[in-house]
């Protein structure tokens, strides 16, 4: 799947809520996260053993357009993320389990790997960056991250539809100086979306929002970091045919 479309913008609530065990919690949403990559894992050990060197299972097709609807339902009702997100995590799961196979048949042992160390060492710095206050989520760079995710999103969908047309879109599979720099581009978009996360979690844990949204917050987290190692893993493809 590319990449993750939400609404990041936290809706304030009608004052706090009184019951503290309905509030939402940055423990919870920990619980949350937990809870959905280890759905997530087991589902893509299994996506990783139907690929074959002759065949690719066609049900990743079902899975990607999932992938891409399950992103803009959890967007449009947050509410339903406890569900979403489970279902999500097993689907998205195999589907980056079967890619991640593909990978490795295609480009030699050691890509999968050097992506998800990539990947764990990217979210340790950004996670690093935003405690320390180093980079400071405002209101200009949650508009303009939100406003470029939204962009990309768009320009993922094209290139699904246009690619049963037999068309593909160099920028995202060329392995030249464009594709490259195209590449780090959403690397760092998906990166910065991660920023946003963390705020989204420190609000509304501040704000006192309902227990629900520590779904909302997970589901948006393994989103971002599903589309971050997926992106690093193209990249990784892109350099190896360099």
């Amino acid at each position: 799947m590319a990449n993750p479309v939400l609404t990041r913008g936290f809706e304030k609530q009608q004052g706090p809520i009184v019951d503290a065990d309905e509030r939402m919690t940055l423990g919870g949403v920990g619980r949350s996260t937990f809870i959905l990559f280890a759905i997530f894992l087991p589902a893509a050990v299994w996506g990783w053993s139907q690929v074959t060197l002759e065949s690719f299972p066609t049900w990743t097709i079902g899975a990607i357009i999932f992938g891409f609807v399950a992103v803009i339902a959890g967007a449009v009702k947050p509410r339903w993320t406890p569900v979403i997100g489970p279902i999500y995590a097993v689907i998205e799961g195999a589907l980056v389990g079967a890619i991640s196979n593909v990978y490795q048949n295609a480009y030699g042992e050691g890509i999968v790997t050097n992506a998800i160390l990539a990947t764990f060492v990217t979210v340790l710095v950004m996670v690093v960056l935003y405690v320390t206050r180093t980079i400071r989520v405002t209101d200009r760079m949650r508009s303009i991250v939100v406003g470029a995710t939204a962009a990309i999103f768009v320009f993922y969908l094209a290139t699904f539809a246009l690619s049963f047309l037999g068309v593909n879109m160099p920028l995202v599979w060329d392995a030249g100086p464009f594709g490259i720099l195209f590449s780090l581009a959403v690397i760092a978009l998906a990166a910065f979306n991660l920023l946003i996360d963390f705020d989204l979690i420190e609000r509304g844990v501040a704000a006192g929002a309902p227990r629900w949204m520590n779904w909302y917050a997970a589901f948006g987290l393994v989103v971002t970091i599903v589309w971050l190692y997926l992106e690093i893993l193209r990249l990784l493809g892109k350099l190896q045919r360099r």
